[in-house]
Formats: C-alpha cells, sequence, structure tokens
C-alpha cells in the first residue's frame, strides 16, 4: 500500500483525502517510481474543480521526480536506482507510482528533486514558446513579459544562451532586478513604465522580433505595439 492525495468528486480543496492506494508491479515499458517530490500548478486545481475535467477517482498532480524502484518489461533506459522526473503525468501527487518509461527524463545529480519538479513543466513551455512557436534565432531581440515567474527565468537564461536580446517585464524593481540576474539584459517594471515607449527606446524605434504575453489582456494591444 502507498499513500496518495486524491479526489472522489469535483470541488475545492476540501474534496482531497489522502487514501491507501495499491500499486502493481510495472507493466510492459513502465517504471516504478517512488517519489521525492511532487510539483504543483495551476492545472491541478483545473482539475480538481472539475474547469478540466478527469476520471473519478483521481490522484492529484501533474508533475513529479524521484527514484526508479523497479522497470517493467522491455524497459532499458532506466535501471533501479536512478533519478528521473517527468510532467504531465496525472496522479503525481503519491508516494510511490508506475510511469510510462517513454514520457519519464533522466535527472542529473546536480538538480534537486524539489527543483526537477518545480521547472520540468514549465521547461516544457519555454522549449515550444522559443524552439516552435517562435524559433529565436541569434541577435533576435525579445519582448517577454512576467520574466521573473517561473517560466520567465528559465526563459530568460534560455534566451541569452541562444544569443538573443532580452528585454523582460515585470511588476516590481524587485522582479525586475531578479529577471536582471537570471539573464535579462533589459527588464521594464510595467506599473511604473510604459512598456511600450520603452521597447521603442530600447530598440531604436525597430521593435522586437516577437513578444512571448503571459499577462493578457492588460498588455495584448501594448504587446502588438511592440
Amino acid at each position: 500500500m502507498t499513500k496518495a492525495i486524491r479526489f472522489h468528486r469535483f470541488g475545492g480543496p476540501e474534496v482531497l483525502q489522502c487514501d491507501d492506494i495499491e500499486v502493481p508491479p510495472p507493466g510492459a515499458g513502465e517504471v516504478r517510481i517512488r517519489h521525492a517530490a511532487c510539483g504543483l500548478n495551476f492545472i491541478d486545481t483545473y482539475q480538481r474543480s472539475g474547469l478540466y475535467p478527469v476520471p473519478l477517482p483521481a490522484i492529484v498532480g501533474n508533475d513529479a521526480a524521484g527514484t526508479v524502484e523497479a522497470i517493467g518489461a522491455g524497459v532499458s533506459d532506466f535501471k533501479p536506482g536512478d533519478r528521473v522526473a517527468y510532467a504531465m503525468g496525472l496522479g503525481a501527487a503519491c508516494e510511490v507510482r508506475n510511469m510510462d518509461a517513454a514520457r519519464v527524463v533522466a535527472l542529473p545529480d546536480d538538480i534537486a528533486f524539489e527543483q526537477a519538479a518545480a521547472m520540468m513543466l514549465r521547461g516544457m513551455t519555454v522549449q515550444y514558446l522559443i524552439r516552435r512557436t517562435y524559433r529565436v534565432q541569434p541577435g533576435d531581440v525579445v519582448l517577454l513579459h512576467a520574466a521573473a515567474g517561473g517560466v520567465g527565468l528559465i526563459a530568460c537564461q534560455w534566451l541569452r544562451a541562444l544569443g538573443a536580446v532580452v528585454i523582460g517585464t515585470a511588476g516590481s524593481d524587485e522582479k525586475c532586478a531578479l529577471a536582471l540576474r537570471h539573464g535579462a539584459h533589459h527588464c521594464i517594471n510595467y506599473q511604473t513604465q510604459d512598456f511600450t515607449r520603452a521597447v521603442r527606446e530600447l530598440t531604436d524605434g525597430k521593435g522586437v522580433a516577437v513578444v512571448y504575453d503571459s499577462v493578457g489582456q492588460r498588455t495584448f494591444a501594448g504587446s502588438l505595439d511592440c
């Protein structure tokens, strides 16, 4: 038996309960993982509330990191004792679970379990934004809203490593300082500055190659003007 945080009906946090569940041996193509840390994301609340319906009963959580305890038939990329992490696998808030090995990644020794569980979904988000939605090239000038958030801090570092010029925005001077420490070349406090005007000044009126805007209504029109 193992412990899991599960909900049997949709609702607020009060529907969550700690249950004992059975975890069978890993099937073909699966690894059995003992979790050391589980991530927490907004999508977890959407699934629990029923905004994004999932089959019930359901174990909350989608991201985690831990150690492989056993492998199923056909698994060759992992062995017991390996440190691993994954994202977007409903049922993460438990002590032990089986997971499709194809959804699991090896975890370097210098990345803590807590760090891995927190960064998997955010890292995947950055990857599709800067390598698929618009493939950033060296020399591109990029405007990144919410540069001091979880996605933003990864994006700042990755964009700088790609050779882009990163103009971030954030809601306070403290957050701007954090973004600058993580790779942004410039950071605009949109509470005290007109970010559109500031971007035009920083780019000599040319604007940017792409805007990554996770804020929405408040920034959408200004983002288009950049």
